[in-house]
Parts: structure tokens; C-alpha cells; sequence
């Protein structure tokens, strides 16, 4: 059997003024998509189980098949597994964006979405000059960066992820609990030297956000998981740009297929992400290929940019990955945003979102178009969510 996940990150919404009341699902032209709703089975899936947030990092772990209660820490040790970065056991990962804070608002949580190569600039000076002798700055892509926080077992506090927070004053979401002090003095001090950093001199010149603050959160420590062959018994492969999937793989036992052009924002290489699928399944049983175009859309608040990379995602990616599948005797397909992310609101929310899969031994029962609203209409409503993956690899 071959296997292959398409996952569009925060792909499903809900009703935009602008669109006449329909969510960008529905505005997309997905004709192979649709194809699997209406061929095979649609539904919804709880990724959130109660008590957390609906962040990409629980979301995708209940994606593919670990329960966040048992398994999940923080999403900063995860991105640190994407890079092989070292934790210690009395350390703590945090996840440090460039952040844009205009009058103690957070204007823009990715800084302008700053270059990676100015933003390496920045984490190198912040590493030297304000990490000090118990911390250690990572550098990232573009935005997302990391800090590993030594000596940390004394610290338990609660950090806000700054993209829930836009055009709301910050200081109310600033670190609240033991040890808040010592990451606040580390955010202040970062915020005096970019205050005066020649990159945001020339960034304040040309009409670009400027990276005023860092922004900690998202923390964790290390912790081991089982593979994913020794769970399902099926050897898998992702392609994801962004840190925090290509680290769940890495900690799942997975393979990585990195693709040249893949960016983890709107403009990615959405054909190169879907050849590299492609060939992936003449090796692979299992193929896994993350975007996180529509999710970033969302939080712009941009519909027309969210449809489009929905129609891309369709076209480049699960276009080529069907077609392909259908030259194996045995098959199937699994299309699964990991949580909505509204156009409307900028941010994640808790609702389950729609699935829809189709292949070997999947018969139709809603042969309906793949929409928020046609799954909430199915009988099939998965929860917990980790178990989906079970269900979608079952014989």
C-alpha cells in the first residue's frame, strides 16, 4: 500500500464578509480535491485536544497519530530538532521571533517577514551582546529563531505566542510566572539594541517593519517519541520548509526530502514540493507534504492570497501526487488541514477542521465538494485526533 498526506496548514476558515459568506475552501478551484471528497470519505477531526492551544505543533502531532497529552513538551524543542540542536536536560527551548512592536502594539509578528540574511545578522550580534553566560541564540529563517535557556529548571512560566496578539498592547501578554523576570530582562535587552541596529536603520529607510523586539514562547524540553515505522509499521517521508514539522519528522524517525525553493510562506515552490512527492513514492510508503502557505495568508488577512495558494496546492501538488498514486495497485489519500486559520481573526482557532480521503478499500457515502461546511455534515467526526492516522492507515 502507498500512502501519501497532504497537509495545508490552517487551510480551513470560516464565512468572509468579502466572499459573499463563503470560506476560501469553498471560492478555490480544487477539482482534485474534490475529487477525493467526493470519491472517497469527508469529516472533521479534533487536533486540539482539551487544555491546549490550537497551535501547528499540537495540531500536527495529533495529525499524525501522537497525542499531544502523552507526547508534547513545547514547540521550541521540536524546531531544535530540525536543526540538531543540543538540549541539555536542565535546559529550556524557547521560540524567539523578530517581532515589529509599534507604541506597545504588536504590529507584525514576522518583522516584515525580514530576510533570512539580515536576521542572522541580528541573532549573532543578540547572541554576543545580550545572551550572556546562561543562554544561547540560534539563528533561523526569515522571522522564527530559537534561544535555549541553560540552568532552567526553576523556570515555569506562561509565554503568549505573538501571533495571537496582533493589534493588542503587549505588555499584558508579556511572561507571567516563576522565572518571567529573567526571560523579560532577556527580551528588554534585546529590544535596546535593535533599537539602534543598522539593520533597522536601513529597513526604517526603505519603508520595511523594522525587527523592534524579540518575542519568547512557544518553550520546552527535549523529550524522545517512538518512530513512526515502529508504530504504524510504514517507513515515511516529509517535505515541509518550516522547522517545527521537519522536526516532528526527525523526532518521529522520518525522513527529510528538502526542496531548493520550498520557503514556508506564500511564495514556496509548490511544483517542487509536489515532484519531490512524487518520486518520494516510488521509495517511500508513506509521504508526507507540508504547506504552510494558507496558513500565513490567514494570518495576514488576506482571502485572495488564501485562495490562491489552496488552487496551487491542489494543481502543484495533489494534482501530480493522485495521478501518481493511481499507477500503484494499492493506494490511498489523505488531505488534512491541521486547524482553521481565519482570515477574519488572523489566528488559530480550536474548531475541527475537515478532512477528506479517498484510495484502495475507501467507498463514497457524501459525495459532496471538499467544504468546512459538507464535512461538518458527515457522520464521520474523528476524536480523539490522533487517532485519524490509525484509521487512515488501517487495511
Amino acid at each position: 500500500m502507498k500512502y501519501a498526506v497532504i497537509l495545508p496548514d490552517g487551510a480551513a476558515d470560516e464565512p468572509v464578509d468579502m466572499l459573499g459568506g463563503r470560506t476560501p475552501l469553498e471560492m478555490a478551484a480544487i477539482p482534485n480535491i474534490d475529487w477525493i471528497s467526493t470519491n472517497g470519505r469527508q469529516g472533521r477531526v479534533t487536533t486540539v485536544p482539551k487544555g491546549f492551544g490550537p497551535g501547528s505543533d499540537v495540531c500536527t502531532m495529533s495529525l499524525l497519530g501522537y497525542n499531544p497529552a502523552k507526547d508534547y513538551t513545547g514547540r521550541a524543542p521540536l524546531e531544535a530538532a530540525a536543526r540538531d540542536i543540543a538540549v541539555g536536560g536542565d535546559d529550556l527551548v524557547f521560540r524567539c521571533n523578530l517581532v515589529t512592536i509599534v507604541e506597545g502594539v504588536m504590529d507584525d509578528f514576522t518583522a516584515g517577514h525580514i530576510s533570512s540574511g539580515e536576521a542572522a545578522t541580528l541573532i549573532a550580534d543578540l547572541d554576543r551582546q545580550v545572551a550572556g553566560g546562561s543562554a544561547k541564540f540560534h539563528p533561523g529563517v526569515s522571522y522564527r529563531h530559537l534561544l535555549v535557556l541553560n540552568d532552567a529548571t526553576d523556570v515555569d512560566c506562561t509565554c503568549t505566542p505573538p501571533h495571537d496578539i496582533i493589534g493588542k498592547k503587549v505588555r499584558q501578554y508579556l511572561p507571567k510566572g516563576a522565572g518571567a523576570d529573567r526571560i523579560k530582562g532577556i527580551m528588554d535587552r534585546a529590544s535596546v539594541l535593535l533599537s539602534s541596529h543598522e539593520i533597522n536603520d536601513v529597513r526604517r529607510d526603505l519603508g520595511e517593519n523594522q525587527a523592534t523586539d524579540i518575542w519568547l514562547w512557544g518553550q520546552g524540553t527535549s523529550r524522545p517519541l517512538e518512530s513512526f515505522r515502529d508504530r504504524y509499521g510504514v517507513r515515511g517521508a516529509v517535505i515541509a520548509a518550516v522547522d517545527l514539522v521537519r522536526g516532528i519528522a526527525k523526532l518521529l524517525g522520518m525522513d527529510l526530502i528538502d526542496v531548493p525553493g520550498a520557503t514556508g510562506y506564500l511564495d514556496t515552490d509548490y511544483r517542487g514540493k509536489g515532484q519531490a512527492a512524487v518520486k518520494a513514492l516510488d521509495e517511500y510508503d508513506l509521504v508526507l507534504v507540508h504547506v504552510e502557505a494558507p496558513d500565513e495568508a490567514g494570518h495576514n488577512g488576506d482571502a485572495k492570497a488564501k485562495i490562491q495558494a489552496i488552487e496551487r496546492i491542489d494543481k502543484h501538488i495533489v494534482g501530480p501526487v493522485l495521478d501518481k498514486l493511481r499507477t500503484f495497485d494499492r493506494w490511498k489519500i489523505l488531505i488534512a488541514p491541521d486547524h482553521p486559520t481565519p482570515v477574519g481573526k488572523r489566528t488559530h482557532t480550536a474548531d475541527p477542521p475537515p478532512f477528506c480521503l479517498a484510495g484502495t478499500g475507501v467507498h463514497a457515502v457524501l459525495e459532496r465538494p471538499f467544504t468546512e461546511k459538507s464535512a461538518a455534515g458527515s457522520d464521520l467526526q474523528i476524536e480523539p485526533g490522533h487517532s485519524l492516522m490509525q484509521y487512515f492507515l488501517k487495511p
